[in-house]
C-alpha cells in the first residue's frame, strides 16, 4: 500500500511539474528577450504557443501574428516540419501592438514573380514587411514547434507575443496600438533619438549651420574628376586602361579616374505607400509630394510649407488620397520653398564637392552613369524578357536610336548599365517552368521546341544561357551601332552568378556587382577579373543600424558611428584590389520607416529623412576619398578597422 500511494506521489508530482513547465514555456512564449550575441533564439511546443493550434497546417494558408517588438531589427519565424525548421524573416514596426499576417506560401515554395531580386524576395506588408529568400522551403504540414531567433541582437530586444492562430483567409494587418506612428517630419513617433527634431524652427537650426559650414573639399580632382596629377591619352569621353596591373576609368582629359558616388541621389527613392494606413501618420505630405522621383509633370504647387499650414493635408475622409507619400520632398519644400528642387540639388552639389563623390547624376554637373532598359514584346518573367520575339529586337533598335543617339557626343556620360540583379541565374528550373505556365510568347515557344529533345536540368540551364546571350547580343550591338563613344558597364549582377554567366559578361567593357559584406571577397574579385578580363564596378553596398524605425540594411553595424567606420574598412578594401574602379552606396538618403514599395525600410542614408547629413558617415566619406587614389595605386594600405562587434569577415554576396 505505501508503494502504491509513493508511486501515486511521483506520478502526481511528474504530471505537475509538466504542467508548470509548460506554463512556464507559454508564459516565455509570451515575452521573448533576443539576448546580445551570435544569436538568440526560443523554441516552443506548438501547444505551448496556443493550445488551440493544430499539428496539420495543411489546410492553412495564413499565420497570423499579434505581437508588439520593442525594435525594428528583424526576427525570425520557424516552423519545424518532419525535415527540420522553415525560417522566414520579419521586418516589423517597431513600438506598436499590430496584427501581423504571414503568407505559409512563403515558407512552402521560392517566390517567381519579380523582376529583380528584391522584387523577388521582399514580400511587402501594411505593418512591415517579409523577406523570404532565406531559411529554406519545404512541406507546412505537421508542425510540431515554433521558434523565433534574431542574428547579432543589439540591446536585448523584445517581442511581446499575444497570440498565434492560423486562417484559410487572409484577414489583413492591423494596428493596435498606438494610431500614430509617423510624425509631421517622417520621423517614427514612438522612439526617441539624439538629434530627434521637436519642431520646425529647430529643424531651420539645423539647416542654417549645415548651409553656413559646408564648403568644398581639394582632393586634387579636374574638371570631369578625375586626378590632376596624372595624364594619359585623352579621347574626349570616359574609357578604362590598365596601367602597371591596376585598372582605372580614364576621364575625357586623360585623367585618371575612380567611380565613386551613392544610388538614389536627390529627393527620391524615399516614397511610402499611404492606402490601407494613413492613420497612421499625423500629417500626409501636400499631393504633389506623392512621387518616388523628381519628375517635370509634377511641378509643385504652393510648396512654403510649416506645421500649421500643413494642417490642411490632415483630412483623411476624401476619396483622392494619395497612393505615396514623399517626407524627404516635403520637408526640402520647407528648406528651400518654391524652387526647392533646382536648391536641393545645388545643396546636394556641394555636398558631394565637400565629401568627394565623383559621380551624380544629369543635372549634378558631375560625370554619372545611366540606364539602357531593354523592354517590349511579350511578359517579362523572372527578368526574362521575351527576347524571341521580332518585336523585342525592333523595340531595341527604335529605343536605341531615339535615346542614345542624342547623348552620343555627351562628355558626362560614363556608360550605361543594362540591367539590375536578375533573379533568374542559379534558378534556371523555376525560370523554366514560370515561362511554360506563363502567357503564351515567343520565347515560350521557342523554350517548348526547345525541350522537344529532352527536358531535365542541364537542358534547363542550356536554353536560359542560349537566351540570354541572345539578349546580351541585341543590347550591346544595338549600343555600340548609336552610341560608340561610352562604355557598357554590364548588368548589376546581385549574389554569385554561376561561371557561365560570368564568362559571358567578357562583352562588356566593365564587369558590375552588388555586394553585401564587410568587405568585397578578394578571392571572389580575383574570379571574375579572371574569368572575365575586365575591371569591376561594384554597384550596391551599405552598412545600416536598427532604430528611428528603420531595420539596419543588408549589412548590420551597432550604431550611427560604426556605419562610418564599416564604409572606410569596405570601401577603401574594395579599391585596394587592382580591378576595381568604382563603388556606389546604396543609397543617398534612408527609406521611409514605413517602407518602400516593396516594404523595405533600411536606415541606409547619408541623409536622414529631416534632409540633415549623418555625421559619423560623412566624416569617414570624406576621409576616404582623401585616400582613395594612393589605395588603389598601392601606394597606401586600406583601413584595417573592423566595425565594433566584428572580429572577422563572413563573406556574403
Amino acid at each position: 500500500m505505501k508503494k502504491t500511494k509513493m508511486k501515486r506521489r511521483i506520478i502526481v508530482g511528474i504530471v505537475c511539474l509538466a504542467l508548470l513547465f509548460a506554463y512556464c514555456s507559454r508564459q516565455a512564449g509570451w515575452n521573448i528577450t533576443f539576448n546580445e550575441g551570435d544569436i538568440s533564439e526560443h523554441a516552443f511546443p506548438v501547444r505551448a504557443i496556443n493550445p488551440d493550434l493544430p499539428t496539420d497546417w495543411s489546410d492553412y494558408e495564413y499565420m497570423i501574428l499579434t505581437f508588439k517588438a520593442s525594435s525594428s531589427q528583424r526576427f525570425e519565424v520557424g516552423l519545424r516540419n518532419p525535415d527540420g525548421y522553415l525560417f522566414k524573416r520579419i521586418h516589423p514596426f517597431a513600438g506598436a501592438f499590430m496584427r501581423f499576417v504571414v503568407p505559409l506560401d512563403f515558407y512552402r515554395a521560392q517566390p517567381s514573380r519579380g523582376n529583380d531580386m528584391a522584387a523577388t524576395w521582399n514580400q511587402p506588408r501594411t505593418m512591415g514587411w517579409i523577406n523570404v529568400e532565406q531559411g529554406g522551403f519545404g512541406k507546412v504540414g505537421i508542425i510540431d514547434s515554433i521558434k523565433f531567433r534574431m542574428i547579432t541582437p543589439l540591446n536585448n530586444p523584445t517581442l511581446e507575443i499575444k497570440s498565434l492562430t492560423l486562417s484559410i483567409t487572409d484577414p489583413g494587418d492591423s494596428l493596435l496600438s498606438p494610431k500614430v506612428l509617423v510624425d509631421e517630419f517622417g520621423q517614427w513617433i514612438p522612439e526617441t533619438w539624439e538629434g530627434k527634431v521637436n519642431n520646425l524652427e529647430e529643424l531651420k537650426t539645423y539647416w542654417d549651420l549645415e548651409d553656413k559650414n559646408l564648403a568644398p573639399v581639394d582632393f586634387n580632382y579636374g574638371k570631369f574628376g578625375g586626378y590632376l596629377n596624372t595624364q594619359v591619352k585623352a579621347t574626349g569621353f570616359f574609357r578604362v586602361e590598365k596601367i602597371n596591373n591596376h585598372w582605372w576609368f580614364v576621364d575625357p582629359e586623360g585623367h585618371l579616374f575612380l567611380s565613386t558616388s551613392s544610388n538614389g541621389i536627390g529627393s527620391g527613392s524615399t516614397g511610402t505607400p499611404m492606402r490601407g494606413r494613413d492613420s497612421i501618420f499625423k500629417m500626409i505630405p501636400p499631393r504633389q509630394e506623392m512621387s518616388f522621383n523628381n519628375r517635370p509633370e509634377n511641378p509643385p504647387q504652393n510648396p512654403a510649407m510649416n506645421q500649421q499650414q500643413g494642417a490642411q493635408f490632415q483630412n483623411r475622409s476624401t476619396g483622392n488620397r494619395p497612393r505615396s507619400a514623399n517626407f524627404l520632398g516635403w520637408n526640402l519644400q520647407r528648406r528651400y520653398g518654391d524652387s526647392w528642387r533646382e536648391k536641393s540639388n545645388e545643396m546636394t552639389i556641394r555636398r558631394m564637392n565637400a565629401w568627394g563623390f565623383t559621380t551624380g547624376s544629369q543635372v549634378l554637373q558631375k560625370p554619372y552613369i545611366t540606364y539602357f532598359r531593354a523592354t517590349g514584346g511579350g511578359a517579362e518573367i523572372m527578368g526574362i524578357p521575351d527576347v524571341w520575339s521580332k518585336e523585342f529586337s525592333d523595340n531595341i533598335e527604335r529605343r536605341a536610336k531615339e535615346q542614345l543617339m542624342p547623348q552620343k557626343d555627351n562628355q558626362w556620360i560614363i556608360g550605361y548599365f543594362i540591367g539590375n540583379e536578375p533573379p533568374w541565374p542559379n534558378r534556371e528550373s523555376l525560370a523554366v517552368t514560370s515561362i511554360l505556365e506563363g502567357p503564351d510568347t515567343e520565347t515560350q515557344k521557342a523554350l517548348m521546341k526547345f525541350l522537344e529533345a529532352g527536358d531535365n536540368h542541364d537542358r534547363r540551364v542550356e536554353f536560359c544561357k542560349i537566351t540570354f546571350q541572345k539578349y546580351l547580343d541585341l543590347v550591346t550591338s544595338a549600343i555600340r551601332k548609336y552610341d560608340p563613344n561610352h562604355l557598357i558597364l554590364g548588368i548589376r549582377f546581385g549574389g554569385t552568378p554561376p561561371d557561365y554567366i560570368i564568362e559571358m559578361a567578357k562583352i562588356f567593357d566593365v564587369y558590375s556587382l552588388n555586394t553585401y559584406a564587410y568587405k568585397p571577397d578578394p578571392g571572389y574579385l580575383d574570379k571574375v577579373n579572371s574569368i572575365t578580363g575586365l575591371p569591376i564596378l561594384i554597384g550596391e553596398y551599405h552598412f545600416g543600424t536598427p532604430g528611428r524605425g528603420m531595420a539596419a540594411g543588408l549589412c548590420q553595424v551597432k550604431d550611427q558611428y560604426n556605419r562610418g567606420v564599416a564604409y572606410r574598412y569596405y570601401t577603401e578594401n574594395a579599391f585596394s584590389h587592382p580591378a576595381v574602379i568604382g563603388a556606389h552606396w546604396f543609397q543617398w538618403s534612408d527609406q521611409a520607416n514605413t517602407g518602400r514599395s516593396d516594404g523595405e525600410n533600411y536606415n541606409i542614408g547619408i541623409i536622414d529623412v529631416t534632409d540633415r547629413p549623418y555625421k559619423d558617415l560623412v566624416e569617414a566619406i570624406t576621409i576616404m576619398h582623401k585616400n582613395l587614389y594612393k589605395i588603389h595605386a598601392g601606394e597606401t594600405p586600406p583601413s584595417d578597422k573592423l566595425p565594433e562587434g566584428r572580429t572577422k569577415v563572413d563573406f556574403k554576396y
